[in-house]
């Protein structure tokens, strides 16, 4: 039995958005949590971010990056109506969703902004005050606002390198200032790495807490394999199990950002040949 693709639709530049029909991850699935999917039957394992979880139609939401043989295969080759293989989740840990106060959620790549929807939704009817700040290259490849969390936020921005939408910066620019008001209890984020990173040192002198999604390279997706392996507090954690989303306080982020980056060449490499054929 496949997975019935019923939703499409381009985003930016450079990813895009998918709805597919996957009824048992549409029941169980909780904020924080992914799925790994996978096209075909020579198809790779690849870990997704879950925009929304839709019960009543048993369907889940992602954004995707057109970034290799399966983002490529699913944007151009399957149409909606489609299926894919298989979805398998949700898989890692939930986040607790209660009241904090002011929660922010920040985030600069394709994840992390599906992730700023899903959290902000949960928080906000927990009764928290939501605080949305998305961040972008330039103009070509930023969302249309319906798809970001502005529905369900009560501040909301976009800032571009540029300054071709929003604010020209980054979300550390606008963070720091409402930290600098007090207006912060609490911080979701996502996205590039090093700007996690930032982000810890940003908010540790100020002790707010602060979670965020470890986008390690991921295999299987339940920590058998140990490639998203994290120094966390002084020991081994597996992101995919005991992740995604953790604090960044304790989180080693060069060594993160290093294991990270281990097969950069030969990923670029792949992209070309996709590209190529």
């Amino acid at each position: 039995m496949g997975y019935k693709i019923t939703k499409k639709e381009n985003l930016s530049a450079i990813d895009f958005f998918m709805e597919v029909e996957a009824p048992h991850i549409a029941k169980s699935w909780k904020v924080g949590q992914f799925v790994v999917l996978i096209v075909d039957e020579k198809g790779e394992r690849v870990p997704m971010s879950v925009y929304y979880a839709d019960r009543e139609n048993g369907r889940i939401g992602m954004f995707i990056r057109r970034h290799g043989v399966t983002t490529f295969k699913l944007w151009y080759e399957k149409k909606v109506g489609d299926e894919i293989l298989s979805i398998a989740g949700p898989l890692g840990k939930p986040i607790e969703v209660k009241h904090y106060g002011n929660v922010v959620f920040a985030a600069d790549a394709v994840c992390a902004q599906a992730e700023a929807y899903a959290t902000l939704k949960a928080m906000k009817e927990a009764g928290n005050y939501t605080i949305a700040i998305h961040s972008f290259e330039n103009k070509a490849n930023t969302y249309p606002e319906e798809y970001l969390a502005k529905p369900v936020a009560d501040e909301f921005y976009i800032t571009t390198e540029d300054g071709s939408v929003g604010r020209k910066g980054h979300y550390l620019d606008i963070l720091k200032e409402l930290i600098e008001q007090d207006k912060v209890d609490i911080v979701f984020a996502g996205g590039k790495l090093g700007s996690l990173k930032k982000l810890a040192e940003l908010t540790r002198p100020y002790g707010i807490p602060t979670i965020v999604t470890v986008r390690q390279i991921m295999v299987d997706g339940t920590g058998m394999c140990g490639s998203c392996r994290v120094l966390y507090d002084g020991e081994i954690k597996f992101a995919c199990r005991d992740g995604p989303m953790m604090d960044a306080h304790k989180i080693d982020w060069d060594d993160a950002i290093k294991r990270n980056a281990r097969f950069a060449e030969q990923e670029n490499l792949r992209e070309k040949d996709t590209l190529l054929n």
